[in-house]
């Protein structure tokens, strides 16, 4: 069998609209798609990253940084908008590599796509810890660091009330203030009690069902909107009425850089390498696409619109955030309540650290539901086992994997950090969304006939400029995600090869067996 052979549109145009026992329910309009869409992309952005990837890395230019991002995400979100349309069908990139490049780069495809929602859920829930052990605190509710924090030495720095990890840029930076990092308070983390737990009411509420999972996440969206725009109004006229003292922090606008991947320009793109994980929320709606009402129409507006809302919250957010508080101070587990409690608008800390909350929820909840449909999609194509592609009687939701996925996800978010989670999720992210516009390009020539209720623009000028961003932002990460990211990849070439390869419904066609319907076979 050929590691090249395709799936065929016409087959995935099928699949995707036949009825029956064993089809995922539709019950998605474009409204919810979009509120699916903002519901993944506002969360760790802008509740954490803003603070860290300027304080660390871009300084005010976090702006900037969060423009180049969003630079690449358009060009990727016009590509996955053509494929989501064309093949509305659970699977997201992986359906579309499948249909364009071959089996054997579906495979790395989906397998890259499982590190990016299973590692994102993590990176999220170890966030979302940060406001809600804030929080508690708030109320009285001081739980030690040994169930709040992953394995590591902690310290606690001046001012802050959270703990936080024990680095050598840490130490630097609070040299530079004068401050001896060994005469701080010290810890050790043992397990983040907190986000696992997160992780488990999420998983819970996935497995009940799409419907509800959707009506949870649309009121959770209303709530961090609310809160979000609260914060833009009162941040805003801080900035405007303290113009003088926001002119001071935001200069320079470029720090000077003080080496690799730290200010100047390399720092402003390290930074969007870091964020971009961030805007993965328009890739988590064409996940949902078999679930969709009507996904030839719907799916675009999903995809563009979640992604154009949430650009614009971003730059307004960083932008007033660097205004209002020195980025040297973000450097913390809830940067937007300590920007809002420098404003003196004090009554609005715990708000915005309830609607922390409740937006980090529902990034966890949209990535918690897309994994399990890429294993499901997977499922019926025959390259991972049956059981993965189980339907539960009662829900019709993919019960097991959801359980799954929700055990591994908590288990690593209890024992790793948000800055180790977030650079191979957001490697993984990147390497998806090269793919996919390699994918449009390949087949606007292979199949320029094929109708398509949506077109990317000016192919294949945006495929390549999406493609060449991608590839950019990827080299700037560490070395650290290339290597993580090459063992992963590793083990999932090893599954494919002992059982994909031999099981695909692909194969079986090829050769000329029985193996069944992939219906059948996800229901098995």
């Amino acid at each position: 069998m050929s590691l090249l052979t395709r799936k065929s549109i016409d087959e995935l145009q099928t699949d995707a609209t036949a009825e029956g026992q064993h089809g995922l329910k539709r019950a998605l309009g474009p409204l919810n798609l979009v509120t699916l869409g903002i519901g993944a992309i506002i969360g760790t952005g802008i509740f954490v990253l803003t603070g860290t990837a300027a304080a660390q890395h871009a300084g005010p230019a976090i702006v900037l940084a969060f423009v180049l991002a969003g630079v690449g995400c358009v060009f990727a979100g016009l590509c996955y908008a053509e494929f989501a349309a064309m093949i509305p069908i659970a699977g997201s990139a992986y359906t579309y590599g499948y249909a364009t490049l071959g089996e054997l780069m579906a495979w790395i495809i989906g397998w890259d796509l499982i590190l990016e929602y299973l590692f994102g859920a993590a990176t999220v829930a170890a966030g979302w810890s940060g406001y809600v052990n804030s929080f508690l605190k708030d109320v009285g509710i001081d739980l030690p660091p040994m169930l709040t924090s992953p394995p590591g030495a902690l310290v606690l720095p001046p001012g802050s009330e959270t703990w936080v990890r024990r680095t050598d840029a840490l130490a630097q930076s609070l040299g530079q203030q004068g401050i001896d990092i060994a005469t701080l308070p010290q810890a050790a983390g043992g397990f983040n009690l907190i986000a696992a737990l997160g992780i488990f009411v999420v998983t819970v509420l996935l497995v009940r069902g799409i419907r509800e999972s959707a009506r949870f996440n649309n009121a959770a969206v209303i709530v961090k909107l609310v809160v979000v725009a609260l914060f833009i109004g009162a941040g805003g006229y801080y900035v405007v009425t303290h113009w003088a003292q926001s002119v001071d922090n935001w200069t320079p606008f470029i720090p000077p850089s003080q080496g690799p991947r730290t200010y100047g320009w390399d720092g402003i793109v390290a930074a969007a390498g870091v964020i971009f994980f961030a805007y993965i929320g328009f890739d988590a709606v064409s996940t949902t696409a078999q679930e969709a009402k009507n996904p030839q129409r719907d799916m675009p507006i999903g995809i563009l619109g979640s992604l154009v809302i949430c650009t614009i919250l971003y730059i307004l957010v960083s932008g007033i955030m660097t205004a209002i508080v020195p980025f040297a101070q973000l450097n913390v587990a809830e940067p937007i309540a300590v920007a809002i409690e420098a404003t003196g608008f004090t009554w609005m800390a715990s708000l915005i650290k309830l609607g922390a909350i409740a937006g980090l929820t529902s990034v966890m909840l949209v990535m918690l539901m897309s994994q399990p449909r890429i294993f499901y999609t997977m499922s019926r194509d025959g390259l991972l086992p049956p059981v993965f592609g189980r339907l539960h009687e009662r829900y019709r939701t993919p019960h097991i994997s959801s359980g799954l996925t929700g055990l591994v996800c908590a288990l690593l978010a209890g024992f790793y950090d948000v800055s180790t989670l977030g650079h191979l999720v957001s490697i993984g992210t990147l390497l998806a969304f090269a793919i996919v516009c390699g994918g449009v390009w390949y087949l606007r020539v292979k199949e320029p006939d094929r109708p398509r209720p949506f077109r990317t623009p000016l192919v294949p000028l945006v495929p390549i400029l999406g493609i060449l961003v991608c590839v950019f932002l990827m080299s700037r990460l560490p070395v650290e995600a290339w290597e993580r990211l090459v063992v992963w990849l590793v083990v999932g070439l090893a599954i494919y090869f002992f059982y994909g390869r031999h099981h695909s419904v692909a194969a079986r066609r090829e050769r000329g067996e029985r193996g069944g319907s992939a219906a059948g076979r996800g229901a098995a």
